[in-house]
């Protein structure tokens, strides 16, 4: 049985390096194969990684004072020693942005978890030299939020400056120079998170919501990890009624701000074009105090929540959808979807091009053709796979943050592959 053990796993290390191999001559240009992706768009590391997948991530997490971490949460400019299970505190009862990119937060929680159940993706390791990968516990979206987004000049100012300390600790770190940071693992779920210093870290793989911001020497599907948001409406857990279709009286349900930027200013559009229409709902409201509850109802009694771009590709709004059973309409022409190499969104959700949902009528004709049959298809899927999009304390098997690391660990042999090559070429990337 060793015997046999062993040789599947050379065949799959085998298959590994030719995908690699592939993928190298093809991105320089020595297999002329026209696609409409670009290397950044296209991800080398989709092939099963060189050890079993009972073996959980081995994480080395560096140990940072709490100013960089939970002391966010504590008040402004608290700090005191790095944070451990016993000083690790709550989640506040956040909504709104905070609680939207809370990622960091359970990421570092679930190093912190000592249980040595098999189901866990990732472990934390004291010895460096047996990590697979760094863990970098700076909560830069909180930051954000903290100083930056709502603060004075100074305030400001303190962003930056935690940003440059990570920056400067990093390059500082022996682990990092062996590397130049490759194997090292960064949240940055904010699209406005670690603004000032990324392009100093960009070799290391981010932790994202989407890639609506920075530009693709800077974070791309290559290296980064694509994480649900935190989802603000709660889950719909008594949804088992006899006759769901039925029961949700609401064709398509909108609730959310249309001043937007970018593709977002396709919401001023839509809400032109939908409101008024029969069993359609389109408000244009934020998602805070009473307008969550709103929203919960709203979703939960729709049969499709209509998922426009936010300021980038993506925005809470999807997540709320499948927590709450409510079939996503997706119109994003740039959109890219959490554990995607696991899940296929066409099973429970419908996709329009921002060209054809700004078609007169077209949307909604096209939900309308849609079968009773293949909608509570639809939903049984979304209520079998809402655990996956859950970020939770202690975390559970599948749940989101366990996939965030399951996404890393697929990522593991185009991380060795690119620490491996960086270690001896005399002229780093040329092929680019």
């Amino acid at each position: 049985m060793k015997v046999k053990d062993t040789m599947s796993k050379s065949l799959v290390c085998l298959a590994v390096f030719i995908l690699f191999l592939f993928g190298s001559l093809l991105f320089t240009g020595r297999i002329d194969y026209r696609s409409s992706f670009s290397l950044f768009d296209s991800p080398l590391s989709k092939a099963t990684p060189c050890f079993t997948e009972s073996e959980p991530l081995k994480v080395y997490m560096y140990d940072l004072e709490m100013k960089y971490n939970v002391g966010l949460l504590k008040g402004s400019h608290y700090n005191a020693a790095p944070v451990t299970i016993e000083t690790l505190p709550e989640w506040p009862k956040y909504t709104g942005l905070r609680k939207q990119h809370s990622v960091e937060y359970w990421m570092l929680a679930s190093l912190l978890y000592a249980s040595n159940d098999e189901t866990r993706e990732a472990v934390r390791v004291l010895d460096p030299e047996s990590a697979d990968v760094f863990f970098v516990p700076f909560f830069s979206s909180l930051s954000y939020n903290t100083y930056y987004r709502h603060g004075n000049d100074s305030e400001v100012k303190f962003d930056d400056q935690l940003q440059a300390e990570i920056v400067d600790f990093l390059q500082k770190s022996e682990h990092w120079k062996r590397s130049t940071g490759r194997d090292h693992v960064i949240p940055m779920h904010h699209p406005n998170a670690f603004k000032r210093y990324r392009e100093k870290v960009n070799a290391a793989s981010f932790i994202v919501a989407d890639f609506g911001r920075p530009p693709p020497t800077v974070s791309n599907l290559r290296k980064d990890v694509v994480s649900p948001y935190a989802h603000v409406v709660e889950t719909f857990e008594a949804d088992d009624i006899s006759d769901p279709y039925e029961s949700r009286t609401t064709l398509l349900f909108f609730r959310g701000r249309t001043d937007r930027k970018d593709d977002g200013k396709d919401r001023q559009q839509l809400k032109d074009m939908l409101s008024g229409q029969k069993d359609v709902v389109f408000e244009a409201a934020g998602i805070s105090g009473k307008g969550v509850n709103e929203s919960t109802n709203g979703m939960r009694s729709s049969k499709f929540c209509l998922h426009p771009a936010g300021d980038t590709p993506s925005s809470c709004r999807l997540f709320d959808a499948i927590v709450s059973h409510c079939v996503p309409v997706i119109v994003s022409d740039k959109i890219e979807l959490p554990f995607e190499d696991e899940l296929d969104y066409t099973k429970f959700s419908i996709f329009f091009s921002r060209h054809e949902a700004k078609k007169e009528g077209y949307m909604l004709d096209q939900l309308r053709t849609v079968s009773k049959a293949r909608w509570l298809e639809m939903w049984g899927y979304l209520k079998n796979i809402t655990h996956h999009f859950e970020y939770q304390y202690p975390p559970k098997k599948g749940d989101a943050v366990n996939m965030i690391w399951r996404q890393v660990k697929h990522k593991l042999p185009a991380t060795k592959l690119d620490v491996h090559r960086n270690r001896r070429l005399k002229v780093p990337d040329w092929w680019r």
